[in-house]
């Protein structure tokens, strides 16, 4: 059966009636369109932009945009990009479907249905994800059946967030990526540190395994140098099956979970956490009990 283009969770904030009244279409011109103030995205990109606007010309706007009443006019709920691009397209009206929703609602669609676009930054997710647990209490858990994603993936996107303003705007400009930026949230406990291994990463355009190495060496020193990563060997791959072990740790603990093999049979096992209250969850998870 092909997955809904609503995504998990969307089709059920979009009300029935409004989904069974589909026909009802209504055309509203352009300037009457007002884009939605709880919209996550930041930036449209224009080269996508005038393809679409291309396509919306030859072949008009295949899916009717959700709004909403906003006194004579409509504020978009779902559907800004294609606005956007029917303006570029010079059409004179555009197909809408509205309802009534309040603001939660409306941020909540416009938050989910955006998570489910290819194109939006780690960054972006990351304060969607944030927002919708601020103002809707989520649980990682409960997000993570929203937006169909597994729970430890919307726990290490939010960690992006922990990383210093410098460092995400590098992130958002695609300088360096969410690997990246996962790496250097080991060090998120000395910023300066972080900083100075960010600039090396970022100017010497080092691959996420080369940042990752450059990362372990200035955890056992003052300062990283920008040749660190030339002199640290590179790390054999781990066994398969303790790859699937290690992703199986991350994926119970929602949280980074490390395998350090030795060639003897012993190891270690390195588990993450970002604070005490991240510690708690993960101790009561392994072995119940107040400890802390």
């Amino acid at each position: 059966m092909p997955k809904s283009r609503l995504g998990r969770g969307l089709s059920q904030l979009i009300s029935s009636n409004a989904l069974s009244q589909s026909r009802a279409v209504i055309e509203v011109t352009p300037d009457r369109l007002q884009p939605n103030p709880f919209q996550p995205r930041r930036s449209y990109d224009v080269t996508t932009l005038n393809e679409l606007a291309e396509s919306i010309r030859e072949q008009g706007i295949l899916q009717p945009l959700l709004v909403r009443p906003a006194g004579d006019n409509y504020q978009i709920i779902l559907g800004e990009r294609r606005w956007r691009a029917a303006q570029g397209a010079d059409l004179e009206t555009i197909p809408c479907i509205v309802q009534e929703v309040n603001d939660h609602q409306a941020l909540e669609m416009a938050l989910i249905e955006n998570l489910h676009r290819e194109d939006l930054n780690a960054v972006e997710k990351a304060r969607a994800y944030q927002q919708l647990v601020d103002d809707f209490a989520f649980t990682h858990e409960e997000l993570a059946q929203h937006i169909g994603k597994s729970r430890s993936a919307i726990t290490n996107t939010l960690r992006l967030l922990h990383l210093p303003e410098e460092v995400l705007a590098s992130l958002v400009e695609g300088n360096i990526s969410e690997g990246h930026g996962r790496a250097l949230l080991s060090l998120e406990g000395d910023s300066d540190l972080l900083l100075d291994v960010w600039r090396t990463v970022e100017s010497e355009e080092l691959s996420v395994r080369a940042s990752e190495e450059l990362v372990r060496e200035a955890l056992g020193r003052d300062k990283p140098t920008a040749e660190a990563h030339r002199r640290v060997p590179d790390t054999p791959p781990l066994d398969p099956h303790l790859t699937a072990l290690s992703e199986h740790l991350q994926e119970t603990l929602a949280t980074e979970v490390k395998l350090r093999p030795k060639k003897s049979g012993a190891g270690m096992i390195l588990i993450r956490y970002s604070d005490s209250e991240e510690l708690q969850r993960i101790v009561e998870h392994i072995a119940p009990g107040d400890y802390l």
